[in-house]
């Protein structure tokens, strides 16, 4: 089902560049809090607990204020020079915009069957001065109510749920409409806050009696209104978020899009068959510094193995241009001069015809086996004794080989076939070269195995040490050698992460086989 998407999506999926998606991701993630404000409203809900502290505050002041001077109440207890614990009763903000239902906008009270009780007029009225003085600073509405919600106008205000828990001794606040609200801004509809009201409710209690309530109301800021008053500091946060944007984009640039680009052009110049290699920037990620590091030894090795071809290609032809050419001369002078021949000169031609075939079918054996030991890979797992493989090369060597592979030798990381191979090829060289003995000895190391094969011929010479290695090189040429005997030893032995060179040189010529251990 995914697949059949992505299959659908993928035709009309814009190109875009690295440096374009990382904009778009930074300016999505500078954005987020600003969609996570809105969309949880976490920024308006501040705005309408601010509110709801301001009317608690002037609400507790105004209820301290009416129960000291409320008639008949105790005399204030002095102010402990050490308040004890518990002393404090601070008052948290409870209203929550997405979770606290909106009531309706708050009815006409009705008329109160009985007046509003003397002790409570005296207080409203002594408190109205206050309670005017306030109002205009805090822009909030404030009626005095006695022990039974009637207000000084005789309204009765005790069937609201604010002023009933404030008569049972609680103060609350509620979310009512505002039916005075009109709509100011376009897009208005976001704010939850424009089209309503807190109303706080605070008993006044006196000598543990609640006898009476102070009912507060006020519209909190909006959204629009909040972002506007806090313009200054938005701007100032656009701003810094703006310009660490573009810093990161440009630390992004110098550190990721920029050495991509320049990898790539370098990618193609080197597939061309040209360019050069550059240099790994400093200022890069660690990813793109590794990955610069990784071109380079790519872009060595492919270039090592462009020549190695090259070379390898030119060899072949040489290898194979000498016997064909034989065939061929031998062939036109047969068809020449067949009947004028003598049967020996016949069988001459025939025989030296064979040879070069016999040499080129050896040519061709050789080869298929240096392309599979170029492209062998390392058994996982591999864990050999050296004696086997060491005695099996030794009775097929066809001359006397001396094997001393000590018991205290560990296990190589190498397959048995890869040792076998590699010893066999070394001791029929030894053998081809005129040695009439040999030697395999194995020495352990802490973490590699040493295999020495040494033998009693004539050695190496001095000038063709450098060239041992090298496909097609061979001193014995005209005994059937065909130089790919050591190259396929090395590429059989580096497949296991092992190692094979030429130590000793003169009356008699030795290898050191390095082989890691298989623990």
């Amino acid at each position: 089902m995914i697949e059949r998407i992505k299959d659908l999506v993928a035709p009309y999926w814009p190109a875009l560049r690295l440096r374009t998606i990382l904009l778009g991701v930074l300016l999505f993630a500078a954005a987020m809090p600003a969609i996570g404000a809105i969309s949880l409203r976490v920024y308006e809900n501040t705005l309408v607990r601010q509110t709801e502290a301001e009317l608690v505050a002037q609400g507790a002041a105004l209820a301290a204020v009416g129960s000291i001077g409320w008639p008949g109440a105790p005399a204030p207890a002095p102010r402990p020079l050490k308040p004890p614990e518990g002393y404090f009763h601070p008052e948290f903000t409870t209203i929550d915009l997405s979770r606290d239902a909106v009531l309706p906008e708050r009815p006409a009270p009705p008329q109160a069957r009985r007046p509003m009780e003397r002790d409570a007029v005296r207080v409203a009225a002594e408190l109205e001065p206050i309670v005017e003085r306030t109002t205009r600073t805090t822009l909030a509405s404030a009626v005095i109510l006695d022990r039974r919600g009637v207000s000084p106008e005789g309204e009765d205000y005790s069937g609201l749920p604010e002023v009933r828990a404030a008569l049972s001794g609680r103060p609350r606040t509620v979310l009512r409409e505002n039916g005075d609200y009109r709509p100011i801004y376009r897009f208005e509809w976001l704010s939850k806050a424009s089209g309503i009201r807190l109303h706080h409710a605070r008993p006044i209690v006196v000598g543990g009696k609640v006898e009476g309530v102070v009912l507060l109301s006020r519209s909190p800021r909006a959204l629009f209104r909040g972002l506007y008053e806090d313009r200054g500091k938005f701007a100032l946060a656009g701003a810094v978020i703006l310009g660490l944007l573009v810093l990161l984009s440009g630390l992004i640039a110098r550190g990721v899009t920029l050495p991509i680009e320049r990898l790539s052009a370098a990618s193609r110049q080197v597939a061309g068959g040209g360019g050069e290699i550059p240099r790994t920037p400093r200022t890069a990620a660690v990813e793109i510094r590794d990955l610069y590091e990784d071109f380079r030894a790519m872009a060595e090795a492919i270039e090592r193995r462009s020549g190695y071809l090259r070379d390898f290609a030119a060899a072949v032809s040489h290898e194979f241009k000498t016997p064909l050419a034989g065939i061929t001369g031998a062939v036109e002078l047969l068809q020449d001069h067949f009947e004028t021949m003598s049967p020996a000169e016949r069988r001459r031609f025939l025989d030296n015809i064979a040879g070069d075939s016999d040499r080129l079918s050896q040519l061709v054996t050789r080869l298929l086996d240096l392309a599979r030991a170029d492209m062998a890979t390392p058994e996982a797992g591999a864990a050999t004794d050296l004696s086997e493989p060491a005695r099996r090369a030794a009775d097929a060597a066809g001359f006397p080989v001396e094997v001393d592979v000590p018991r205290d030798v560990p296990p190589v990381g190498a397959p048995l076939t890869t040792l076998e191979s590699v010893l066999t090829i070394l001791l029929q060289n030894a053998r081809q070269a005129g040695a009439t003995r040999a030697r395999v000895e194995a020495t352990p190391g802490v973490e590699e195995v040493v295999l020495t094969v040494s033998d009693d011929g004539p050695g190496v010479p001095e000038a063709d040490r450098e060239r041992l290695f090298e496909p097609f090189f061979t001193s014995r040429r005209a005994e059937g050698g065909t130089g790919l005997g050591l190259p396929i030893a090395r590429s059989l032995l580096a497949a296991s992460q092992g190692r094979i060179e030429l130590v000793a040189a003169g009356k008699g010529a030795a290898f050191r086989v390095t082989l890691p251990r298989a623990d």
